[in-house]
């Protein structure tokens, strides 16, 4: 059991992470043994883990209990009961997956303030985020019941799909993906991301299993996993959401060369701004940018800025860098609205890297625009504030530094002046490809010459671009991705079968079909 933190002290009673945690015992208490511990889901069971990892709140770095960690002949054992329980799943028809995958949208609604709760003290989103998190996730799949039907037409589940992501959005990505997956025929599995989303995906898993969906959720080292939820024949489907370094890694250690995935890695979005003038509109952009604190895949760090336009630039753009509030989201109120603009980082090592990165930036030339400031009003009295990041600004990091070419995936953004168009599109090209990037520009033509030059998937002409669900597809360029696209009818057709040699959208190491019209 969890001790009391400081933030406890200036919480209700039924916002303490102790309640919480009794609220989902209550919840589902097969997923717990009977230590109060949590436990992996294989094979339709809940079973303990063979080892264990600290597992601490970024809201407070309080101890939030264990990660159960499983054994590689654990995880063997869950990929070898999903392979057999897909066999079962599906012969299931369209109809009946439906009405399972409904049930569990159901309890996911029952359950959205629960929810909501675990992801702000697991993760540290402000209740808006969080609640934003859980709703995109259950429309999402609501949306995919009722229209899968014809996606489907022709084509056949694939076996068993294996997910890995990161800990930022363990509802509207991975359990968005992981519903879709079952409802298209597959059996799937989930690897709990180590920084975050235990109890969160343990909710969500016990819920979908009550429901009758074929989902094992586990723990452990990605490395020592890799054998058994990567690198096997038993696996048909890899989808991974993460960094470049784990997602090439992803990539050496499948199985097969012809094995399906899905594998999203970050890369630098860019946003540039040239023969531009609405400043109002831009600056709403830059306040939208800081949800959750930059720690998404389709954040923009860095602004490329034509030089006449830089002065104007600037006073739209610090008084909005300089209204942010950073704090203590488990102290905000279950609600949402004004507040907080986002909370902590993951940890206090990815602050620490972060500040690291900045005073090396900044010794090898950048200039510091911009240093925000932690209210002590906004935390609980004696909390520890090492996981928090107050927002950074810098004026052209040197091409040495890690800022220059690297996403920060924080609340630290990069500005480069430029004087062509040449010279635009190169500061925005940096990573070899990214997810989205972004061009703000007064005439619409001019406009779409830029965004014809860049090297994003999605490029946004005066408005940012998310990763967006339903029918939006989304996938990356370059180094950003590899493997198939998702959203919509490509989701369905990257997790399923249809005629041989047929070639799928996306982005091959051995092909790549062009991506449709932004």
């Amino acid at each position: 059991m969890s001790g009391v933190s400081n933030t406890d002290r200036r919480l209700a009673p039924d916002m303490s992470w102790n309640a919480l945690l009794n609220r989902l015992k209550a919840a589902v208490p097969d997923a717990f043994d009977g230590g109060g511990r949590a436990q992996n889901l294989i094979g339709g069971r809940w079973v303990p883990g063979e080892g264990a990892r600290a597992y601490r709140s970024p809201v407070d770095e309080s101890d939030l209990g264990a990660l159960p960690f499983a054994s590689p002949a654990s995880a063997e054992a869950a990929v070898r009961h999903a392979r057999d329980e897909f066999e079962a799943w599906s012969k299931v028809p369209l109809d009946e997956r439906q009405r399972k995958v409904s049930a569990c949208l159901d309890a996911l609604r029952a359950n959205r303030d629960l929810l909501v709760r675990l992801l702000t003290w697991e993760i540290g989103k402000t209740p808006k985020a969080a609640a934003a998190d859980v709703d995109r996730c259950i429309s999402g799949v609501a949306w995919y019941v009722e229209q899968v039907g014809p996606m489907l037409d022709g084509r056949s589940p694939l076996g068993v799909v294996s997910n890995v992501a990161s800990w930022n959005y363990p509802m509207s990505v991975m359990g968005h993906a992981l519903l879709v997956q079952a409802l298209c025929g597959n059996a799937v599995l989930a690897k709990t991301p180590t920084d975050g989303g235990l109890y969160t995906l343990t909710l969500f898993a016990a819920l979908a299993r009550e429901a009758g969906l074929p989902i094992s959720l586990l723990s452990g080292s990605g490395a020592e996993l890799a054998g058994a939820i990567l690198r096997t024949p038993l696996v048909a489907c890899i989808a991974f959401v993460g960094g470049k370094t784990g997602g090439r890694d992803v990539v050496a250690k499948m199985a097969r060369d012809d094995q399906r995935h899905m594998v999203e890695m970050e890369g630098v979005n860019a946003y540039g701004v040239w023969n531009f003038s609405d400043w109002p509109a831009l600056a709403a952009q830059v306040r939208q940018g800081y949800e959750y604190g930059k720690q998404r895949c389709t954040a923009y760090p860095r602004f490329v800025v034509q030089r006449r336009l830089f002065p104007a630039f600037l006073d739209m753009y610090l008084p909005v860098v300089k209204s942010l509030r950073v704090g203590n989201p488990a102290l905000e109120p279950p609600a949402g609205g004004p507040g907080l603009d986002f909370g902590p980082l993951i940890n206090a090592k990815k602050v620490a890297e972060l500040r690291g990165q900045i005073a090396d930036a900044l010794a090898a030339g950048a200039v510091p625009l911009h240093v925000g400031r932690l209210d002590p009003g906004d935390f609980a009295p004696g909390q520890s504030t090492a996981t928090y990041l107050e927002p950074h600004v810098l004026l052209s990091p040197p091409r040495s530094s890690a800022l220059y070419h690297h996403e920060p995936f924080g609340p630290v953004d990069t500005i480069v002046p430029v004087d062509t168009v040449e010279e635009l599109v190169a500061e925005m090209n940096v990573s070899n490809g990214s997810l989205v990037a972004s061009v703000a520009c007064d005439d619409p033509r001019e406009a779409a010459l830029i965004a014809g030059e860049l090297r994003a998937f999605k490029v946004g002409v005066n408005r940012v671009r998310s990763r967006g669900d339903r029918d939006e597809v989304f996938g990356g360029v370059g180094a950003s991705w590899k493997g198939c696209f998702v959203g919509g009818k490509y989701l369905a057709e990257a997790v399923t079968a249809g005629a041989p040699g047929e070639q799928l959208y996306g982005n091959f190491p051995t092909y790549q079909r062009l991506p449709e019209p932004r």
